[in-house]
């Protein structure tokens, strides 16, 4: 027995050992990765093509994850935000030595309203007399949407684009809830609030259906306006291409105008060598946008205006606390608010919102802040992909709104959640409670009894009262009546084409153009962009990382699109108390 206990814990000390090495070891490649990073020289040689993949979901802003780092021609690289590809397009406007664009596009994993703020980009960019050639094999829609802008489309003679207009589909988990004898307990006010619905039913009710039917009818006349300006094809002639599937076949997509030409891989890289004027495309003239993120212009000097426009990215689900990356933390926006508030150096404040919304009281404290900083200076909101219930509620405030005409906003209505879990515990799990308590209402909320009649009305009457202050915050901020708001509340979702006819938003633009009028409201003649909150250096977001995102990620990587339901499903454990938000999971393809 002695020698058992002496092997057993030689062998852990020697797994306990190993783990150290092995942790250092990876700890000094990264360090070498790292310090290679920062230290490497991106050369940009002439005649060179930017080459653009967005086949990664493109956040606001990026985060500097570990895992969302990879190889570029055996350099390290990693995945732009929209705030980097926006400036970096912008950039190679003026840089001699960047000739065109090719656009290599298949799936594109982002929302509609940040390919719409690209392909704004990449339109600006053509107007320097540059070109943009695109080629793809498999165009899914929003991969063609983007490529309409091109000058040219290039499609594979054996593929296929994806054209047949947009469907909006939403997750409902009631029956696994029934299996699983949890007892979802709502209490709503809106009759559009159909965040709930998916706990509660098992397809969308008639007043769902209408409001998703609207907002994917004007995200749909949207883009298929732009597509028909830039391709010249009436709107009518493709609706009835996308009715018929018209673009199954490459050759019908070619006879349609769809597509410029069909061709193979080889033959597009010939064309772009003549097109440059180069004996053949390879790696020295072709450079990713990351690559080209680190490349110096020649003359481009850095602003030193001491007047700033900061930018705030609100961007997740909306929670208590410090929040991070990914989620709004109500103490993080509301500091940043309030600190860019007070700094006198900062002129004017532009915040970006992309946001299903969440905590209503979270909600609420960034509000507050969001009112202050408008006594002292401009504020403008710029919505993202969605900025809608908690989402709108932190915008309602500002001076100006400004929404991508696909951005999904509104959802003015509030719900609380508060899951019966009894059967679940006694029926599934053989588990039992029980209690003493001083009070009547001591236990009160509980998620292992169903709640009574009477916490059923006090719930109610505080969703009544955060509705009807969500309802005075809008009225107030966007120079309406209580009536006319609530006339287009009751947690109706909007497209931003459609809330610009409603008066919930100003007008219709991006980021850049949010930024010029925070711009012009502060009458500034100069000035220079600072991006808050602060990020962590990539070293202390490794460390932090290292387990619990980097698990995520790969975790995402490996379901795909199935991911959605994971994080869905995830999304509903995390609800606590009265929510303003969207439906959890509204997937539009």
């Amino acid at each position: 027995m002695k020698d058992f206990f002496k092997f057993m814990f030689a062998s852990m000390l020697g797994f306990f050992l190993i783990s150290i090495i092995l942790f250092f070891i990876f700890m000094g490649i990264m360090m070498a990765m790292l310090s290679f990073a920062k230290t490497e020289e991106v050369v940009v040689n002439d005649k060179t093509l930017l080459h653009l993949k967005f086949d990664y979901r493109i956040e606001d802003r990026a985060s500097k994850n570990l895992v969302d780092f990879g190889f570029d021609f055996g350099s390290f690289k990693t995945n732009l935000g929209l705030n980097d590809i926006l400036k970096n397009l912008e950039k190679a406007k003026t840089d001699d030595r960047i000739e065109g664009i090719y656009l290599d596009l298949m799936e594109i994993p982002s929302g509609l309203a940040t390919i719409s703020e690209i392909r704004k980009a990449l339109a600006d960019f053509k107007e320097t007399g540059k070109f943009i050639y695109a080629y793809g094999e498999i165009l899914t829609q929003k991969a063609y949407y983007l490529a309409s802008v091109a000058d040219k489309i290039y499609l594979n003679p054996e593929g296929v684009v994806d054209f047949r207009g947009f469907n909006g589909e939403v997750v409902f988990i009631k029956g696994l809830l029934e299996k699983l004898e949890i007892d979802p307990q709502i209490i709503r006010h809106g009759k559009f609030k159909s965040a709930i619905e998916p706990l509660i039913l098992d397809k969308m009710s008639e007043a769902n259906k209408e409001q998703t039917l609207a907002f994917i009818s004007s995200m749909w006349k949207s883009s298929i306006e732009e597509i028909s300006y830039s391709r010249n094809i009436e709107v009518e002639k493709l609706n009835i291409i996308a009715d018929k599937l018209e673009t199954r076949q490459a050759e019908d997509a070619y006879k349609l105008h769809i597509v410029d030409s069909l061709i193979f891989m080889d033959q597009f890289l010939s064309i772009l060598t003549d097109k440059v004027n180069i004996e053949q495309v390879k790696k020295n003239n072709l450079i990713s946008l990351s690559k080209y993120n680190k490349a110096r212009v020649k003359g481009a000097k850095k602003k030193r205006s001491r007047n700033k426009v900061a930018v705030i990215y609100a961007l997740g689900s909306i929670a208590q606390g410090e929040g991070s990356d990914k989620m709004i933390g109500s103490d993080k926006i509301a500091r940043e608010i309030r600190n860019a508030r007070l700094d006198k150096s900062i002129k004017a404040i532009v915040l970006r919102v992309n946001s299903p919304g969440g905590d209503a009281i979270a909600s609420d404290i960034i509000l507050r802040e969001v009112m202050l900083a408008k006594q002292e200076k401009p504020i403008v909101v710029s919505m993202g992909n969605v900025a809608a219930s908690g989402g709108y509620y932190i915008s309602c405030g500002a001076d100006k709104i400004i929404a991508d005409p696909t951005t999904i906003t509104g959802s003015i209505g509030v719900f609380g959640l508060i899951p019966n879990f009894q059967k679940f515990f006694n029926n599934k799990l053989g588990i039992t409670f029980d209690n003493v308590k001083t009070n009547e209402n001591s236990d009160f909320p509980s998620v292992t009894k169903p709640i009574s009649e009477y916490q059923y009305h006090i719930i109610q009457v505080g969703v009544d009262r955060i509705y009807e202050t969500f309802i005075n915050h809008v009225a107030n901020g966007r120079n309406m009546t209580n009536e006319e708001v609530n006339e287009i509340a009751q947690g109706r979702v909007w497209s931003g084409a459609d809330a610009v006819k409603i008066g919930l938003v100003d007008e219709l633009g991006g980021l850049e153009d949010a930024i010029q009028e925070a711009v012009d409201l502060a009458a500034l003649e100069d000035y220079r962009l600072i991006e808050l909150p602060r990020q962590k250096e990539l070293f202390e977001q490794i460390m932090e990382d290292i387990v619990g995102e980097t698990k995520l990620k790969f975790l995402e990587k490996e379901l795909g699109q199935n991911y959605r339901y994971y994080n869905y499903i995830k999304e509903v454990n995390q609800i606590k108390g009265v929510q303003a938000r969207l439906p959890f999971e509204i997937n539009i393809e």
